[in-house]
């Protein structure tokens, strides 16, 4: 599912925040992404969904080269992907029901189905009845709820979550690792950066941890 070989990225001329990065990433998987602040992880997740372009090296999504895309086929492999940010990245001015449906609407989808979609992703977090309440109006961890159900709404093949849980209590860390579970059991491959060793042991999984720009390890408990 998700392919890289030879990653590099620099920012300036004498430093790398990646460096000759090679991974493989099956479709279903769910793989966090750990290490020490600066290690890489957050630029690693800005590679995966094109925000930024690597410096040097490929990298493959579904079997189609990211790093070869036009400015005008990017946004198409991006519908593909569900993003969940530390900081939620919710619309202040749009109700709950009307941030979840923003990547419905970018796909086109028809009103009916837009409204019957988003009324069942906010279902599954627990969230529809406050469909028409604004974020500022919700709590901390019920605007990551709406930040998941968002990502999951059009059904990604690869969910990137950037230190999903670092800003929540441990009790809602666990609902929000609860629904990361739920959409990989459904198939999404899941890429989690964290450097919460709780959720690490909670939940084992394969882990790729990043220091200093390197892939230094990757193991599965």
């Amino acid at each position: 599912m998700i392919q890289l070989y030879g990653i590099t990225k620099t920012y300036q001329r004498d430093s790398a925040a990646l460096l000759e990065i090679n991974l493989k990433i099956g479709k279903g998987e769910f793989v966090y992404l750990t290490g020490p602040s600066g290690a890489g992880k957050s630029t690693l997740l800005k590679l995966l969904y094109g925000a930024e372009r690597p410096s040097r090296g490929q990298i493959l999504i579904n079997g189609q080269n990211l790093t070869r895309m036009t400015p005008r086929q990017l946004p198409l492999l991006r519908r593909r992907i569900g993003i969940v940010f530390q900081d939620f990245k919710l619309l202040p001015t749009r109700t709950i029901a009307e941030n979840v449906s923003f990547p419905l609407e970018v796909q086109g989808k028809k009103s009916q189905e837009i409204t019957r979609k988003v009324y069942q992703a906010l279902k599954q977090v627990g969230l529809e009845h406050k469909q028409h309440r604004r974020p500022l109006e919700l709590s901390g961890g019920e605007q990551q709820r709406v930040a998941v159900a968002r990502a999951l709404v059009a059904e990604p093949l690869v969910l990137l979550a950037d230190e999903p849980t670092g800003s929540l209590d441990p009790e809602v860390a666990l609902e929000i690792m609860e629904l990361f579970r739920s959409a990989n059991a459904r198939g999404t491959t899941v890429v989690l950066a964290t450097h919460d060793r709780d959720t690490l042991r909670r939940f084992p999984r394969r882990i790729l941890t990043l220091d200093g720009g390197r892939l230094v390890d990757d193991r599965t408990p």
